[in-house]
């Protein structure tokens, strides 16, 4: 029974771990009082970022270095906008994801088709040989078990350390936070930045280690996802990171059942990850009370010193 379960596990693990990247990046955007519908964009920037460094160097590390700098750079085109200038921050995230969707397939048009082989990585190797948990682990590439420090730093950044309730105050009651001295623009630029970093990873970790390759729509709306987590999870990182997962065990179970010959639509079982994610979320989430009261209370809402 434990063999038969154990590749569903790892499967779903590998599946979901670009969401734990990517949303847990835009729920800390989102506590700093800051809506970046811009995460899909971002994505694709970092997944063919990644992609063109890996082909051309081989350096793992640098074709993730690359991604977070390039989805960083296009997190600061929208702190710039929607922060400084003050401008809709819906109407600024959906135009950066229509411009890095588009960028991306311009950049990555000469690299459609082609496949990176990994290496197996050495540190997975010796993970596998640790009692019990080895099975898992030694399956698993670095970066997914790295998702999981990112979600424990989270977690404790937000609800146990000072500055984390300074950037949750900042998205709360910026102009309480401000007379107290805190420059609360100043922290929604570093919280939008750590959003573009952790979605580049996400789509660097799509494009070299989840799929090996670079296309068109390589992506496939997981940018979308990850921002519907972040709203239906209540702004909370372990609902956050257990949704991710539920994504990730829907892509797998639709694949499964297509092997399987089940008598449905390809499309339709293509789209189930999705459906399943969005109405098993929408149902955790119905309390509109528990949603108003986890909601930033400035979410959105653009700030000035001045009131």
């Amino acid at each position: 029974m434990i063999s038969q379960f154990l590749p569903i596990l790892v499967a779903t693990l590998i599946a979901g771990t670009p969401l734990v990247y990517a949303a847990l990046g835009e729920l800390v955007v989102e506590r700093a009082g800051v809506l970046n519908m811009g995460v899909e964009g971002m994505m694709v920037i970092g997944a063919v970022l990644a992609f063109m460094v890996m082909m051309a160097t081989g350096n793992l590390f640098l074709a993730i270095v690359a991604a977070m700098l390039g989805a960083m750079l296009l997190a600061l085109m929208f702190a710039v906008l929607a922060v400084s200038f003050r401008a809709n921050q819906v109407a600024v995230g959906l135009a950066l994801t229509i411009f890095g969707t588009s960028l991306g397939s311009y950049l990555g048009k000469s690299y459609i088709g082609m496949a990176i082989v990994i290496e197996p990585s050495q540190l997975s190797a010796l993970a596998g040989k640790i009692p019990l948990i080895g099975k898992v682990l030694g399956q698993l590439h670095p970066l997914v078990w790295l998702s999981w420090a990112l979600f424990a730093g989270v977690w404790y950044f937000l609800h146990r350390s000072r500055a984390g309730l300074i950037l949750r105050a900042v998205g709360e009651a910026p102009t309480s936070a401000h007379a107290l001295g805190y420059p609360v623009n100043g922290i929604r630029y570093v919280a939008t930045l750590f959003g573009g970093a952790t979605a580049g990873i996400a789509g660097a970790y799509i494009s070299i280690i989840y799929t090996s390759l670079w296309t068109e729509g390589l992506i496939a709306g997981r940018g979308w996802i990850a921002v519907a987590l972040v709203v239906f999870a209540t702004w909370r990182p372990v609902r956050c990171f257990l949704g991710a997962y539920l994504f990730g065990g829907a892509t797998i179970a639709q694949l499964f059942a297509q092997s399987a010959g089940v008598g449905l639509p390809s499309e339709l079982m293509s789209a189930l990850p999705y459906i399943v994610t969005i109405v098993v979320l929408v149902l955790i989430s119905r309390n509109a009370a528990l949603m108003r009261l986890n909601i930033p209370a400035s979410l959105g809402k653009p700030f000035t010193a001045d009131g």
